[in-house]
């Protein structure tokens, strides 16, 4: 009897644990719902940590929904006027040193973008979580002073770049401040930092996110917003392919 006993306090704790943890579906609509827009305008710096050198790409970047993007590259002198396309699941890239318009496709989607640690996978995902991954909170931890519910994540659909991924979200804004991506193997891919939260209009965002690509050296690539304009009109012709040699 007296094990018997144990045995249900024991569950009841559990079951107040479990009880006091958000739904996983839920918190993903609420973190797409800050880190998500039906289009948006932002200029951006990507600080590359190199082994021996650090240099700055910046850019502007027209996305629509979750399938439409048009970058333009500002700086370096060398990179100006590089653009870049994506129509669905399919990148284009323009150089002006060659004038020629190349498609980016099946593996090389996972290369290095500039030396950075940003692949071309990264720069095109842009699809809500609660469309791509089924969530389970798993707990509680404290990250840079803010209290966060710690997420895990495993992918629903196939063709993604991560199928695992661990989230430590912001409980009170509902927005990740560590990220951890997981290939099917269970192997360590990226892990991000995200910080600098400011509030635009009715939503959290994080400003500036730290990319570190687990399988090689280096310090990383500091992604910064600039400037982010979310749901404001934007021409149709900017994304077609005609836009790129403009």
């Amino acid at each position: 009897m007296k094990k018997l006993m144990t045995i249900l306090l024991f569950t009841c704790s559990l079951m107040t644990v479990s009880a006091q943890y958000p739904d996983g579906k839920q918190l993903l609509e609420r973190i797409d719902g800050n880190m998500s827009s039906e289009n948006r305008i932002f200029t951006s710096s990507m600080v590359i940590y190199g082994r021996r050198t650090t240099h700055t790409v910046k850019m502007k970047t027209w996305t629509a929904g979750e399938k439409k993007s048009f970058t333009e590259y500002l700086f370096p002198a060398r990179e100006q006027g590089t653009k870049m396309l994506k129509l669905e699941d399919q990148l284009w890239i323009y150089s002006p040193s060659t004038d020629r318009i190349i498609q980016i496709a099946g593996h090389m989607l996972r290369q290095s973008v500039m030396g950075s640690d940003l692949s071309y996978e990264d720069l095109m995902e842009d699809n809500r979580l609660v469309q791509q991954y089924n969530a389970n909170v798993t707990g509680t931890e404290e990250v840079d002073g803010r209290q966060c519910w710690v997420v895990e994540l495993k992918a629903v659909v196939p063709d993604i770049a991560y199928q695992g991924m661990k989230l430590w979200v912001d409980q009170e804004r509902n927005i990740p401040l560590r990220e951890e991506m997981y290939a099917k193997s269970g192997t360590l891919l990226k892990r991000t930092e995200l910080s600098d939260v400011k509030r635009i209009g009715n939503r959290g965002y994080p400003r500036k996110i730290l990319f570190r690509d687990m399988l090689r050296d280096g310090k990383g690539t500091e992604f910064i917003i600039e400037d982010i304009e979310f749901n404001v009109p934007i021409p149709e012709h900017i994304f077609s392919k005609a836009s790129l040699k403009k």
